[in-house]
């Protein structure tokens, strides 16, 4: 009798533990699809992250401005060739009301600089150490790029890199008027 108590109470054991482990897979699966996934036309979710240089950005701060978001790494190759042409238009075009941002998303700080210094890059290198910002943007692939209007909605998702005509129309298409 007490072989078969022990039998039974290893049974009620073994499917209480295959049905939390299940429990467990179902809802990791579908919590990834909780994660709202932005498309042209939503309001950009705001965010704040520090630049390299300890300055704190806010996607707010340049409401009724365009902004052109761009997620990257150092290890992305189509990241790297688009850099310079972000660069050569990055200042005519932030005179015209159009912001340039790239949001680094979590390499050491150290290796982002390296690479800004590498390239000779001057605009805002934003720097997001947790992924907070990548994951709140839903970011697969890198590179990234979302445009956004002067009153904060998404206009295009860009997930490849791009070329200098390109960047340059899509930086002219989120001017203010």
């Amino acid at each position: 009798m007490a072989k078969k108590n022990k039998k039974q109470i290893r049974l009620i054991s073994r499917t209480v533990l295959l049905l939390i482990m299940a429990a467990i897979i179902v809802y990791a699966i579908t919590s990834k699809d909780r994660v709202k996934v932005l498309a042209e036309g939503d309001k950009a979710p705001d965010f704040e992250l520090v630049d390299l240089e300890g300055n704190a950005h806010r996607l707010s701060d340049y409401k009724g401005e365009g902004v052109f978001l761009n997620f990257w790494g150092t290890w992305c190759p189509p990241c790297k060739k688009e850099m310079p042409h972000m660069e050569d238009m990055y200042k005519d075009f932030e005179a015209k009301g159009v912001h340039i941002l790239t949001v680094n998303v979590g390499e050491p700080k150290v290796k982002v600089e390296l690479f800004r210094d590498d390239l000779n890059l001057s605009f805002p290198m934003l720097w997001d150490k947790n992924k907070t910002v990548m994951d709140l943007y839903n970011i697969k692939p890198l590179p990234t790029t979302f445009l956004i209007n002067p009153e904060g909605k998404i206009t295009k998702i860009i997930k490849q890199g791009m070329s200098e005509q390109q960047i340059r129309e899509y930086l002219e298409s989120i001017q203010p008027k």
